[in-house]
């Protein structure tokens, strides 16, 4: 058949791409499995660099398979009756590797970078969302099970000797002595007694900035709770610094706000069964998200949307909150995701540009996100039914987007992208909420610009509709367009006026430069009532000075790693 690549062909294509996939998944295990390491020594700028090395291992393997499928296939390298034939060869590959579910990402990934496929070719991609492992699956490979037999501190002294890293406890009796009133509180508040079946743990620890956690649930008569315990490395030794127990708590921990835990397995779906029976409301593609399989964690928030849609008959319409002079935000009423296109120009006073807005999204990748940034997922060639979109959305997108947004028929194809988790626009919330909420919101929104600050970040607009709460109640900070490192800042005092017409001028009277921030400005452009004004200004004045910033560069520069505690100070043994 004209075109068709010979069998043999098709075969050698699908075993290098399964091989691909499998030296992908060895290198992002041992750089998983190094975290541990590094947390044994302390190495916490070691770590941040596998951080980035991992992030890059997808894109790597990516475009080293390219020139070998090119040199296999030749001519018919873009071939889709060839590669409906690779396809074919390469299912029984996946099927037969333990993570099928990644594998055939993988695949997906290779074909979509081939063709720019616009919307889903199933010819060449794999589109069912098959379920892989089970719950027992986790249980019989991956899990330890400790039967509550003993007191719970003495069940607890067995579940840390067995996590025992290459660094001594500084004292682990002790802390399982507070583990166990903990947990025996908790047990004796809900049920009366602290009916406790059994212990249940990951074997593999998980690491992230400069915490590990032993991650488990505790099994009584009618529930399942969850058990989380971190581990801080002190310069006495290893130390429990938290009890985690609280559904509410630990979906915290794995927020879509913070960065990907490092965890050496080579059963991701099996870690993921366990995950889900201690956050039951997590969806999975968040799950996969947080264990660093973020092309896996993307595919399912796809299929996801696709089974949304097709379940619902809702509209998109335009997102609530100010209109952004970047971005153009829409949403669907009946999803939690908001969709970000990049506007064809941009208003006055921006001056940034699209390959810009990009590099500060790709920023928000790399970054650790302290859980004040929203993570986005960035998509390309999305095909939607133009009947799901309201006439003012199409009307938006026509005008403003048209450089990127396509109609053809009944359909409408979108180039690019980007999707994040709803949250509500801090400007509306404080409208909507009572007094005692609205200060506590105030209070977190300058702790989320000091943490954001910690870890190198400057916002860059400082406006409140360019942060939002969660569900969580938690600040956190969702537009990147002027988002940059503090490096990248000269933080300056501002001058004080020559003339008093000056202070009333369109344009300031002094020089500014690129990269000139003047702090003190940032309370003229807040917004805030009076009384949230002076709520910010107690707790968090000093955010309007550069002596602040130019402290938090001064850390940075002399290599300081900020400690973060992703936890309630009331959950720490050692506060």
């Amino acid at each position: 058949m004209p075109g068709r690549p010979a069998e043999r062909e098709a075969e050698v294509a699908a075993r290098e791409i399964h091989a691909a996939f499998r030296d992908y998944f060895a290198r992002f295990v041992a750089l998983s499995r190094r975290a541990r390491e590094r947390f044994a020594r302390a190495d916490w700028h070691g770590h941040q660099r596998d951080v980035l090395q991992r992030l890059s291992l997808y894109a790597g393997a990516l475009c080293d398979l390219r020139s070998r499928l090119e040199a296999t296939l030749g001519e018919r390298s873009l071939d889709r009756l060839a590669w409906a034939e690779i396809k074919r060869a390469f299912e029984p590959l996946a099927d037969g590797d333990p993570n099928p579910e990644l594998e055939r990402t993988f695949f997906n990934s290779v074909t979509r970078r081939t063709f720019g496929t616009i919307g889903v070719d199933r010819a060449i991609e794999f589109v069912a969302g098959e379920a892989y492992g089970t719950a027992g699956d986790a249980d019989r490979h991956i899990v330890a099970r400790y039967e509550a037999r003993d007191e719970t501190s003495d069940v607890i002294l067995r579940i840390l000797e067995d996590h025992r890293l290459e660094v001594p406890y500084r004292d682990a009796a002790a802390d399982a002595w507070l583990v166990g009133l903990r947990v025996d509180d908790l047990l004796m508040r809900g049920a009366g007694s602290p009916s406790i079946e059994a212990f249940e743990m990951l074997r593999p620890a998980f690491f992230r900035g400069k915490a590990a956690y032993v991650v488990g649930r505790i099994r009584t008569r009618d529930a399942t709770i969850p058990l989380i315990l971190p581990l801080l490395h002190t310069p006495q030794g290893i130390a429990v610094d938290a009890v985690l127990t609280r559904t509410e708590d630990v979906s915290v921990l794995f927020s879509f706000t913070r960065s990907y835990f490092h965890v050496a397995t080579e059963r991701p779906r099996a870690v993921i069964s366990f995950l889900e029976s201690i956050m039951p409301d997590k969806p999975v593609a968040e799950l996969y998200l947080s264990l660093g399989h973020y092309k896996h964690g993307k595919t399912e928030l796809y299929r996801g949307l696709l089974r949304h849609l097709e379940q619902s008959s809702d509209r998109f319409e335009i997102a609530s909150g100010d209109e952004g002079l970047v971005m153009l935000v829409f949403t669907l009423p009946s999803y939690d995701r908001v969709f970000k296109l990049i506007r064809d120009s941009f208003a006055f006073p921006k001056q940034t540009t699209r390959g810009e807005v990009r590099r500060r999204y790709g920023l928000v990748f790399e970054r650790d996100r302290v859980g004040r940034l929203v993570e986005a997922q960035e998509f390309e060639h999305l095909r939607f039914r133009r009947d799901r979109f309201s006439p003012e959305l199409l009307r938006q997108l026509r005008g403003a987007a048209a450089r990127i947004v396509h109609e053809d028929g009944d359909w409408l194809t979108i180039e690019h992208l980007y999707t994040e988790r709803r949250v509500r626009p801090l400007n509306l919330y404080l409208r909507e909420v009572d007094r005692h909420e609205a200060r506590l919101a105030v209070l977190d929104y300058g702790t989320a610009i000091k943490e954001l600050a910690a870890a190198n970040i400057f916002p860059g607009d400082f406006l409140l509709k360019n942060f939002g709460v969660t569900r969580h109640r938690r600040v956190v900070f969702y537009d990147y367009d002027e988002l940059c490192l503090l490096d990248d800042c000269r933080f300056l005092q501002l001058p004080p006026p020559r003339f008093p017409e000056d202070e009333l001028a369109a344009e300031p009277w002094f020089m500014v430069a690129d990269g000139d921030v003047f702090p003190e400005e940032f309370r003229s452009f807040l917004g805030l009532p009076a009384e949230l004004a002076e709520v910010l200004e107690r707790h968090h004045g000093e955010l309007f000075t550069p002596e602040f910033w130019r402290g938090m560069q001064e850390r940075h520069r002399a290599g300081e790693v900020v400690d973060f505690y992703p936890y309630p100070p009331s959950v720490r043994l050692h506060p």
